[in-house]
């Protein structure tokens, strides 16, 4: 077993805060390092293609299990972030020019993986007009036309200080599944993530389906930060009236001593109280425990998705 700690070196940006303690991690949240043949082989050919993997950047528990099934989440835009959330393991700073072969390069390394389904995230990326839409639709395409039967999500900034038709150009790309994480209850925003805002990332969500109904919708949210059951299932709610179609709830974990602390370590019990909460409110798909990330099982759980959706539809 292993205790995921990250060097406080990565984030400079945080070094003014004040050292948060944590409680000890129970035995659920503990997971086996990385290693092996499978991990091996997707860690050179992410190398190999100078990508950059939210499953590194952000510390990901599940990194071992999903690198070994040749499964990655590719980061584009970089690794420095215009934001800087409390939560969050990935630098704060600067970003450096977009790199117009990046989409090629990560097509390339999703065709090499052989890969069914396929996740892209970014950075945040404020300094630039569009946020990177254009750049997230460039990488859909590109991944189109090299593994034409992959099944693509995205997990997609705010695009907070853009215009509002900015999104229609990653919509009008056709990914599979729209992401984009809430990450706690409003009442938190302000000390985990001070740089967006709750209703904003509502309405994204929202207007994903009112421009294209047939793309699932997705978000998540951690737990352990402070919120209250009431919070989230009023988090719920608001997701079911903006129509989201898939919850992730995963436990938070604090990368530093200088990130937002843990407040406390949620039971697996809870989890699958908050499950079942959530199906009774219409969700077609929820995946709700202590490791649940968003892109942790995505392929399965999207096969699950269309399931579901189909089996509703027969039900009119």
């Amino acid at each position: 077993m292993r205790d995921l700690t990250i060097p406080e070196s990565r984030h400079p940006e945080k070094a003014h805060r004040p050292d948060q303690s944590q409680p000890k991690k129970p035995d659920w949240i503990r997971v086996r390092a990385p290693g092996g043949q499978g991990y091996e082989e997707t860690n050179k050919i992410i190398r190999e293609n100078n990508l950059v993997t939210v499953c590194q950047e952000a510390g990901c528990p599940n990194v071992g299990e999903c690198w070994s099934q040749g499964h990655a989440t590719m980061m584009i835009m970089g690794e420095i972030c215009t934001r800087g959330c409390t939560f969050c393991n990935v630098a704060t700073g600067k970003p450096d020019a977009l790199d117009v072969f990046e989409p090629g390069r990560v097509a390339g390394a999703v065709k090499k993986l052989g890969l069914n389904h396929v996740v892209i995230t970014s950075v945040d990326r404020d300094d630039i007009e569009d946020g990177g839409a254009e750049h997230f639709a460039q990488t859909i395409r590109a991944i189109r036309r090299q593994s034409p039967d992959t099944t693509i999500e995205i997990l997609t900034p705010d695009f907070l200080k853009c215009s509002p038709e900015v999104l229609e150009i990653v919509v009008k790309a056709r990914p599979d599944v729209f992401n984009h994480n809430l990450e706690t209850v409003p009442g938190l925003y302000p000390s985990v993530r001070p740089g967006a805002r709750y209703f904003h990332s509502l309405r994204l969500l929202e207007k994903v389906k009112a421009i294209e109904p047939s793309i699932f919708t997705k978000s998540g949210i951690m737990v352990g930060l402070g919120e209250d059951r009431q919070a989230v299932g009023q988090v719920m709610d608001d997701m079911r009236a903006a129509d989201v179609d898939f919850l992730t709830i995963g436990q938070y974990l604090q990368p530093t001593p200088k990130h937002h602390k843990v407040d406390r370590f949620v039971t697996p019990e809870e989890f699958k109280a908050y499950e079942k909460a959530a199906y009774g409110k219409g969700f077609l798909m929820v995946s709700a425990t202590p490791l649940t990330r968003s892109s942790y099982h995505a392929g399965d759980d999207f096969e699950k998705l269309r399931e579901a959706r189909l089996a509703k539809l027969g039900q009119r």
